[in-house]
């Protein structure tokens, strides 16, 4: 069997190392070396001896394809904490996820410093509704505790039949608290809105997915029925948004642009190179913005506040965002399968890398527990949350130092 396991490894390498060669064109300086092929061929065959020593002497068998799964994972999940690969059920998850919908509890999660840590749990899902918190440290599921660089297993920990139990115990502040739930197939609904002081729109986005400016641009519509006339100003909600498809976030910040660019990615390869820039047509015809934002506002959610920042279309209000500032692009593989590799990291348009960074707001308002409501359905209060409080005062002062221009 060793041998068996050391000829595959070598045929893999070869051909690896052979695509490498192919791909790299005319770059001299992407080819491997003699030396680089040496060490890829002495890590193979120890590969192959690990391997075989498992296979022989693990206290329970263990299937070699299994083995060369989880091989593939590490080898993935070692780049970064956001890159994975996903088998064809978990590629189908994440496909169904960006149009809207998928099973699970609705939280978003990211590795810090070998952490398991909520980025912010989705409005109205099971994670948000039993409290769970932007920030909390996600120590066990069902009992078991989560190991340091297990961010993999633990999704798929988490993952299961719809109406089956789960329960989570995170770390918030050196207490844990344990949280039961039952997973559920979460129904993404991205925006919420309602019409304020009969003057001012408010809009909340709870994650960016394919169809979300076209919802948002439908909600500022019948907002707008309701008033009679254009809006005199509008809040976008993007608190606790932990992000989601790039280009949707692209599409809903050129809904209140004329132009400029949007965002722009540097990567490796040309496809992860690029700029998104604004069209002309701003939906609220130039009227006053607020963008609220807090530490769960996350990647997506960043390019929209930061490209408005930077443009001055929108004051944002809040606390400093989470600072998720890279892209992962999703490659199909064969079978079914894929792997979500990071392949840029993103910039705002002053040039700004949001990565560790977050945006910074214009002006800070401290959070309040409870807002905003957990339901993105849920009451809007504009009279005890502080950060909408300020949003629709400076909107007021906005709207009366117009009135008093001549």
């Amino acid at each position: 069997m060793l041998l068996k396991t050391r000829a595959i490894l070598v045929v893999v390498v070869g051909t690896v190392l052979g695509l490498s060669l192919s791909f790299s064109g005319g770059f001299l300086a992407d080819r491997p070396t003699a030396e680089e092929h040496d060490r890829a061929m002495e890590q193979a065959l120890l590969f192959a001896e690990v391997m075989q020593r498992v296979k022989r002497e693990y206290v329970e068998p263990v299937d070699e394809t299994v083995l060369l799964d989880a091989a593939i994972r590490g080898m993935v999940s070692d780049l970064d904490a956001h890159s994975e690969f996903l088998d064809a059920q978990e590629y189908r998850d994440i496909r169904i996820s960006t149009t809207g919908s998928y099973t699970g509890i609705g939280i978003e999660v990211t590795e810090q410093e070998g952490v398991l840590t909520v980025i912010s749990p989705m409005a109205g899902s099971p994670a948000a509704r039993s409290g769970i918190q932007s920030g909390d440290a996600i120590i066990a599921i069902d009992g078991h505790a989560v190991e340091s660089g297990s961010m993999r297993e633990a999704m798929g920990r988490m993952r299961g039949r719809p109406g089956t139990k789960i329960s989570l115990t995170v770390d918030r502040d050196g207490e844990a608290i344990t949280h039961e739930m039952r997973r559920e197939v979460i129904r993404v609904a991205s925006v919420h809105h309602k019409l304020l002081d009969n003057a001012y729109g408010y809009v909340r986005v709870n994650q960016f997915s394919e169809s979300t400016s076209r919802e948002l641009s439908r909600a500022i519509d019948q907002m707008q029925d309701e008033y009679a006339g254009m809006l005199e100003g509008l809040v976008l909600d993007l608190r606790n948004n932990p992000g989601g498809v790039l280009d949707a976030a692209v599409d809903v910040t050129d809904l209140f642009l004329d132009s400029g660019v949007i965002v722009s990615a540097e990567g490796r390869t040309a496809d992860s190179r690029f700029r998104r820039s604004a069209h002309r047509g701003d939906v609220l015809d130039g009227a006053e913005m607020i963008v609220l934002v807090n530490e769960g506002s996350a990647s997506a959610s960043e390019i929209v506040a930061g490209a408005l920042q930077d443009h001055g279309r929108a004051t944002v209000v809040g606390t400093p965002t989470f600072g998720k500032g890279l892209v992962q692009t999703v490659m199909p593989l064969s079978k079914g399968r894929a792997i979500k590799l990071t392949t840029s990291r993103y910039y705002t348009p002053s040039g700004d890398s949001i990565h560790e960074t977050g945006i910074t707001p214009d002006v800070f308002v401290e959070n309040t527990p409870g807002y905003p409501e957990m339901s993105l359905s849920g009451i809007v209060d504009p009279e005890n949350d502080p950060q909408l409080i300020e949003a629709v005062e400076r909107l007021q002062r906005q709207r009366v130092m117009h009135s008093k221009a001549p």
